[in-house]
């Protein structure tokens, strides 16, 4: 009794943080992303490329910095555009604001995750000697009893602006009703805001060769604790999109995102079919 508790980052915000480290010290140049933040952050042990998770699941890390790439690029170019608010819901342990500090500081970033993995992460950042400049705000959200949407204007989000809004490796933990809940959030945004939101297909849609690996994800994801509960196909995704009022629908599929990073790589490395993206702008 009284010990105090001890304050950890989510599993899955770890994991996805190696792998982009991972790609840097494995995988063969041009790099699709250059990240080894949170891994500095973590400072695993030094077997950490021998886990199970990062053995074996090649594929997965490719979509991972697949995934990471495609929203800096969308980020980017909304910041060059004159967007001045960008919010990541679901931040993990996303180094945008660290690694992109000359365009960063044109925009105030919010950061909306769980409290132990924001409170972690600001800690280990000032360890590591990052400064937490005024314009990055962590936004810490128990998504079971509080609204993200309420927490974000009370950390000064201003909604009369424009915005870009990034989700990725969210909706596979949320209810349908959720999710349809946060697009319809997404549509309070100012007129012409962005977001990308990642969504994953149903295993029967995924490619033979991936299925093993999404079989034991969705084992390892429900003996964790935090099982996966929401798939969909890409004509579930463009009509709910289309109902809540999004326009300028796009998604972008896998093959997309081969096409766009993976061309004439040297060492094979190729991203696993399942997650592909709702980008749109609201009205």
């Amino acid at each position: 009794m009284g010990r105090d508790k001890v304050i950890k980052p989510d599993n899955t915000a770890v994991r996805t943080a190696l792998w982009r480290a991972l790609h840097v010290q494995t995988d063969a140049k041009p790099h699709i992303l250059e990240d080894e933040i949170g891994f500095k952050l973590i400072a695993p042990d030094d077997d950490w490329q021998e886990r199970p998770d990062m053995k074996y699941t090649k594929r997965l890390r490719a979509s991972i910095v697949a995934r990471s790439r495609f929203i800096e690029d969308i980020a980017k170019g909304q910041i060059e555009k004159g967007v001045k608010q960008y919010v990541l819901l679901g931040a993990g342990l996303d180094s945008f604001a660290q690694r992109n500090t000359a365009i960063s500081s044109y925009v105030d970033i919010y950061e909306i995750d769980q409290p132990d993995t924001l409170t972690w992460k600001e800690e280990k950042l000032i360890e590591n000697g990052y400064k937490i400049p005024g314009n990055l705000h962590f936004v810490p959200v128990d998504f079971e009893i509080s609204s993200w949407w309420d927490e974000l204007l009370n950390k000064g989000f201003n909604v009369e602006q424009r915005a870009f809004v990034s989700c990725i490796g969210v909706t596979l933990y949320l209810t349908k009703e959720a999710i349809t809940d946060t697009l319809k959030k997404m549509t309070l945004l100012a007129p012409g805001s962005t977001i990308a939101m990642a969504f994953y297909l149903p295993l029967e849609l995924l490619d033979e060769e991936d299925k093993p690996l999404m079989e034991m994800s969705i084992k390892g994801a429900a003996a964790s604790g935090t099982p996966f509960v929401s798939f969909f196909s890409v004509e579930e995704i463009i009509k709910l999109a289309e109902k809540v009022g999004l326009k300028e629908i796009q998604t972008i599929s896998t093959k997309d995102m081969t096409e766009k990073y993976f061309k004439n790589r040297t060492d094979n490395l190729l991203p696993a079919s399942g997650e592909f993206f709702l980008v749109a702008k609201t009205l």
